[in-house]
């Protein structure tokens, strides 16, 4: 099964209606329940428990813990009920965290699927039927609205910076910036600090403890401010025309003296499986990326 047929091959299981595991090839596995999405894991990505551990909310000890109880269980595993149930993250904590490391592997998991390189090699997909991930389900995403944010997502890394020359080589700041004054978010001034001329965009994230997809826009943004050295730069070409940002097209953050950003603080809603909060968490997500 071929990764460029990835979109039909979740449409078929979600069809059926399917609850197992599809692995594709070594990058990573797409977990469904019922036929809906519930967790993503990808090679590339930090997963919840990297999240949560890097971020200093739990202990890798807790973790551990939690994963052997879940499989040592006889029925469906559900060691995020166990991180709950023991007072270590509260049930909101849970599925935000899902939702986030979700979206986060999915997209680097199903971004090959959108434009599938001519020529290039593609991993092979299998199904697992029955298999479950070790946190259990705690948040549903349908198919053709997990692929509909991955296009979203993508869509924004190509208004930052329009090229994929930043995706997978280290990360360089510049000696010098390009003016006098630069506003920067607080997620772009911890990729700067971290960068140590060695470390790609995904290792970042790991060393970071934040999501690959925001570790790389950041990346991105930095370039198209002239804050990191690209490969253009160093054989002299010009650097790649940023396209004009459509009105309203969405948060961006901005590199320029003097640009500023919503102060308004986004609150936690309660939510549920529902398609209709699963938008509006995307959408409270999106806001608190541009927050950071």
């Amino acid at each position: 099964m071929a990764i460029a047929t990835l979109d039909s091959v979740l449409a078929g299981l979600a069809q059926d209606r399917a609850t197992g595991s599809l692995r594709i090839g070594r990058a990573g596995t797409i977990f469904l329940t019922r036929g809906r999405v519930s967790y993503a894991e990808c090679t590339g990505t930090p997963g919840v428990e990297e999240l949560l551990t890097a971020s200093g909310r739990i202990s890798a000890g807790a973790v551990r813990k939690a994963r052997q109880a879940a499989v040592a269980r006889t029925e469906p595993p559900s060691g995020g009920d166990t991180l709950v149930g023991d007072g270590v993250l509260t049930r909101g904590e849970l599925e935000f965290c899902v939702l986030g490391a979700t979206l986060d592997a999915s997209f680097f998991l199903l971004e090959p699927a959108l434009a599938p390189a001519p020529g290039a090699a593609v991993p092979r997909s299998r199904f697992r039927d029955g298999e479950r991930h070790w946190l259990g389900t705690h948040w549903f995403f349908d198919v053709p609205g997990l692929f509909q944010e991955c296009r979203r997502r993508k869509a924004r890394l190509d208004r930052a910076w329009p090229s994929s020359e930043l995706d997978t080589q280290p990360v360089i700041p510049v000696r010098r910036i390009p003016g006098r004054h630069v506003v920067l978010t607080a997620l772009q001034w911890e990729v700067l600090l971290g960068a140590d001329t060695t470390a790609t965009p995904a290792e970042l994230a790991r060393r970071l403890g934040r999501p690959a997809y925001s570790t790389l826009l950041a990346v991105r943004e930095l370039g198209a401010a002239g804050l990191l050295a690209t490969r253009a730069d160093s054989a002299g070409q010009p650097r790649p025309a940023l396209p004009k940002r459509a009105e309203r097209s969405g948060p961006r953050a901005e590199l320029r003296p003097g640009a500023g950003r919503d102060a308004a603080q986004p609150h936690l809603p309660q939510v549920s499986a529902d398609p209709t909060d699963v938008n509006l968490l995307i959408r409270l997500r999106d806001a608190l990326e541009a927050l950071q």
